[in-house]
């Protein structure tokens, strides 16, 4: 099971950006999936996560500029990104909890990372 993120980039502040990520592989299934952050210096933090039933959960900066969604059928995640901040630099990991073919457990499994960086 590989996930594939995507969509990182320069933006200046105030600006949007879309992140995708896309898993692949021996997929039965997947739970919930999420998109975690690490700025220079600081612990890696959640910033958005979604059931598979499309609850969804926030960090507090984020909430009202962030949206993730998820399309169940290409296994793919995405957080579109608003109003963006300075303060939202950094390398942006998203993660999903998969159950794969032949296997009664989930596990949790980790994209690259895909870096956001606001500057002007």
């Amino acid at each position: 099971v590989q996930l594939q993120a995507s969509g990182g980039g320069l933006v200046q502040p105030g600006g949007s950006l879309r992140l995708s990520c896309a898993a692949s592989g021996s997929i039965f299934n997947i739970n919930d999936m999420g998109w975690y952050r690490q700025a220079p210096g600081k612990q890696r933090e959640s910033a958005a996560t979604i059931t598979s039933g499309r609850s969804t959960n926030y960090l507090d900066s984020v909430k009202g500029r962030f949206t993730i969604s998820r399309d169940n059928a290409k296994n793919t995640v995405f957080l579109q990104m608003n109003s963006l901040k300075p303060e939202d630099t950094a390398v942006y990991y998203c993660n999903a909890v998969i159950r794969r073919f032949g296997s009664n457990s989930y596990n949790t499994y980790w994209g690259q990372g895909t870096q956001v960086t606001v500057s002007s």
